[in-house]
C-alpha cells in the first residue's frame, strides 16, 4: 500500500543558511533515497491555497511504496543528519499517512 509523507512549513524561513544546507543534503542523497526507500517527490513548495484554516508557508508531499519504507527513510542516518537544519530553518509538521491499495 502506498504511503505519503507531508511536510507543512508553518511559517516563513527564519534561517536561510540552514534551509540551504537542508536542501543541499537532500539533493546530495537523492539517488540513495530513491534506490533504498523508493521515495518519489509529488509536490515541493508549489502554490497553496487553504480552503479551511491558515495557508501554510510551504508544503512537500512525498510518496513511498509502503509506510515502512517512509519510516526507514525518515530514520536513515542521511535524513536524520539533515533534520537539525530543517528545524533551525522554520517550524514544520511532518505527517505519515497511508494511501489506498492500487487496483
Amino acid at each position: 500500500m502506498p504511503a505519503y509523507m507531508i511536510f507543512i512549513r508553518k511559517n516563513p524561513v527564519v534561517d536561510a543558511t540552514a534551509f540551504a544546507a537542508y536542501g543541499a543534503a537532500n539533493r546530495a542523497n537523492a539517488a540513495v533515497f530513491v534506490e533504498r526507500y523508493g521515495i518519489k517527490p509529488l509536490a515541493v513548495y508549489g502554490a497553496a491555497e487553504a480552503f479551511e484554516g491558515d495557508t501554510p508557508d510551504g508544503i512537500i508531499l512525498l510518496e513511498f511504496p509502503t509506510a515502512d519504507a517512509a519510516r526507514a527513510w525518515y530514520d536513515s542516518p542521511e535524513y536524520q543528519a539533515a533534520i537539525p537544519d530543517r528545524h533551525r530553518a522554520a517550524q514544520y509538521r511532518a505527517i505519515l499517512f497511508e494511501g489506498l491499495t492500487p487496483r
